[in-house]
This record gives structure tokens, C-alpha cells and sequence, in this order.
């Protein structure tokens, strides 16, 4: 890193350079290193551990897929758990159907802290809303150890690399089985198949192994991760879930407009239709 450029570095065989108008914040937590730079195309950027994990320029698409797909897919969730997703976009997204009761499990409260800090935009009135639930706990002992049960959860992980790596594993996957409701969604984090395929792999074969009726994948384009499609692993106790149109997702909002950048109630439908190239990593 420099002054003036960013250097991601999280293939060995292919790297991506953000040009750096100021550097904001550094700063070394327990877990992981932070660094937070004003980029001239995507604004505030935030890296951990030097992979970058969220941007001001394109945040609304990886939160509202996230968060939306499996809410709307549900059709009646209330209680919603994020793992992860200390900068409050998911909790955001969560906010905007009024029924939901949305709780967040952050290992490391130095992340809320600085998105509250530096990243207000994405996620501060979230994180500070009084209908927001914040627990400062491991992720996995929170799913193995909490008696709660929840409609869906959402899993905003970093990658399976470091602290992020217990959170793609099937004992995990198997405790949100048993913390979600009769119809409920895990929705997971799972990188850019194109240069992830393995990682896509793992998940299915572990997901499916959790006991869950309904696994597969859908995707969204989020530019600053480099490399194509982002997948993000859907597991389903029901497969009425997913599969429905337009009509019947404007049915389940009752004429509400969610407010979103990306998504849209034909999206709901089209981002399951995987490519060839993802299909083929489901083996």
C-alpha cells in the first residue's frame, strides 16, 4: 500500500488496485486490521485484514440481496437474525419491513464502533435503531448455545479464511437448522464462484448435509469484489420459498415500496437462475 493506492491482495494470481484519495483510518483490533481510504469511484471503503469487505458505491446491492430474498421468500418472518454485518447495511435493509424484529451478533464490537464512526451512511441509524438488537458474541457459540429460534439468518461472514472460516463449516450450518422456525431461510456469504468455486462447493455439499429441504445458490454482481457474480448460499426448510413471480411478491409486501436500488420483485424470481459455469459447482 501507498499514499495513493490500495492493493487488494486476496488471489496471489490476480490483484485489483483502488487509486486512494486519503487514507481516513487505521486501526488494529483484536481481531483483525482495519483500513478505511476515500476512493474517487466507489467513496468510503473499508478493508479488513487487507481484502475489501464493503464500499459506499455499491453496498445496496450485496445488502439488499441479502437481506430482502430471504425476507420477502419467507413471506412472514418476524424474527430475524444477522451474524456478522457489523456495519449495519443488512441491518438497514432488515428495518425496512416493519414486522421484523432484527437481531445482530458481532464478534467484535470495535467494527460496530468504527462503521458508526466512519461509515454512518451505511448503517449508523440502524445500529442505533431502538427496534435493533445488538450482541457483541461469537457467531457460533451464539447459534449452538442460544435457545432462540428465528424465521431467518442471515450470515454477513467474512471469507472461510481466519475468523470467518468456523462460519462455513456443517456443524455451523447444522445449528442454524436447529434455531430456524418450521419454514425458515439461512442465507450465507459465499464469495465470487468464478474464483471461489470450491468454496460454493464445500457449501453445498454441507448445507445439504445440515438437513435443510431446499439448497441452492443465487447471485448478484457487486462491483468492488473482483471477478464476476457474487454467490450467496440459500437454504431453505420449505421449498415454496422460492419459485414464485412478481405478482405474488407484490402481494406479500401489500403495495409497499422497500426503497431499493437493486432489487426488484422480478429480481426475487431471476436471481436463482444460475449460469452454466456456477450449475457445474454443484456437484
Amino acid at each position: 500500500m501507498s499514499a495513493e493506492r490500495f492493493e487488494e491482495t486476496l488471489y496471489p494470481g490476480w490483484r485489483q488496485m483502488f487509486a486512494v484519495d486519503r487514507w481516513i483510518h487505521r486501526e488494529k483490533t483484536e481481531h483483525q486490521d482495519l483500513a478505511m481510504f476515500e476512493s474517487p469511484v466507489f467513496g468510503r471503503v473499508l478493508a479488513l485484514d487487507g481484502v475489501i469487505q464493503i464500499t459506499e458505491g455499491d453496498e445496496f446491492m450485496y445488502q439488499e440481496m441479502m437481506v430482502h430474498v430471504p425476507i420477502v421468500g419467507h413471506g412472514a418472518a418476524k424474527r430475524v437474525l444477522i451474524v456478522g454485518g457489523g456495519d449495519g447495511g443488512c441491518l438497514r435493509e432488515a428495518l425496512k419491513h416493519p414486522d421484523v424484529e432484527p437481531t445482530l451478533v458481532e464478534i467484535d464490537a470495535s467494527v460496530v464502533a468504527f462503521s458508526k464512526t466512519w461509515l454512518p451512511a451505511i448503517g449508523k441509524a440502524a445500529l442505533e435503531d431502538s427496534r435493533s438488537r445488538i450482541v457483541i458474541a461469537d457467531g457460533v457459540d451464539f447459534m449452538k448455545t442460544s435457545t432462540e429460534t428465528f424465521d431467518v439468518i442471515i450470515v454477513d461472514s467474512t471469507d472461510p479464511h481466519g475468523p470467518g472460516e468456523v462460519l462455513f463449516t456443517q456443524d455451523f450450518y447444522t445449528d442454524c437448522h436447529a434455531r430456524l422456525s418450521d419454514r425458515g431461510i439461512l442465507v450465507t456469504q459465499n464469495g465470487v464462484p468464478f474464483t471461489q468455486g470450491q468454496e460454493v462447493t464445500d457449501s453445498w455439499t454441507r448445507l445439504r448435509g445440515a438437513g435443510f429441504a431446499d439448497v441452492t445458490f443465487y447471485v448478484v454482481p457487486v462491483p468492488s469484489y473482483v471477478g464476476g457474480f457474487m454467490a450467496m448460499g440459500w437454504a431453505s426448510k420449505d421449498p415454496g420459498n422460492r419459485g414464485f413471480g412478481p405478482d405474488e411478491v407484490a402481494r406479500r409486501l401489500g403495495g409497499r415500496d422497500l426503497g431499493t436500488r437493486y432489487w426488484t420483485p422480478e429480481i426475487q424470481a431471476a436471481c436463482f437462475a444460475l449460469p452454466r459455469y456456477i450449475q457445474d459447482l454443484l456437484v
